[in-house]
């Protein structure tokens, strides 16, 4: 089993989406932005993947200039092609379109020395669905607390 190194999460995703499926995906990146994100200098939070000419880009993933990168630098938000196998990404294609699904990439990380990004096929939450994880969350956050208390 490959052993993944994480380098940086969507924290956000899953408060505001509901994962149906996930797939990982390589990464296209220059040397520098590799340095960056190996640093924890990447930001996933409004990031998005959309299906340009049959091939899966990753949008608004703003990657900070390394600082010893000068000129060879890229541009912090600009598109990063990822990369899957043709069939995958027809699945992806076929279940993008369907009404209100989207692509969300979920983490950041190492596999055998290359950057991957986990993609997690999305549906929305509505206001109330996120209200009742937040009253979950909270009612378990208690139980623990109170389970703490009692054997102290």
């Amino acid at each position: 089993m490959k052993e993944k190194k994480y380098l940086t999460n969507n924290r956000k995703a899953f408060h505001n989406f509901e994962m149906l499926e996930k797939f990982e995906a390589g990464l296209v990146l220059t040397g520098c932005e590799v340095k960056s994100i190996k640093g924890g200098k990447a930001n996933l939070n409004d990031a998005f993947a959309k299906v340009f000419n049959n091939e899966l880009w990753l949008m608004n993933c703003h990657i900070m200039p390394y600082f010893e990168g000068n000129i060879f630098n890229e541009e912090p938000l600009r598109n990063r092609k990822l990369l899957m196998h043709r069939r995958e990404i027809n699945k992806l294609i076929g279940k993008s379109e369907e009404k209100g699904l989207t692509l969300i990439p979920l983490s950041l990380y190492l596999v055998q020395g290359k950057i991957k990004v986990e993609i997690g096929l999305a549906k929305p939450k509505k206001l109330f669905d996120k209200r009742e994880d937040l009253k979950k969350k909270a009612i378990k956050r208690e139980i623990e607390q109170e389970f703490k208390n009692r054997n102290s």
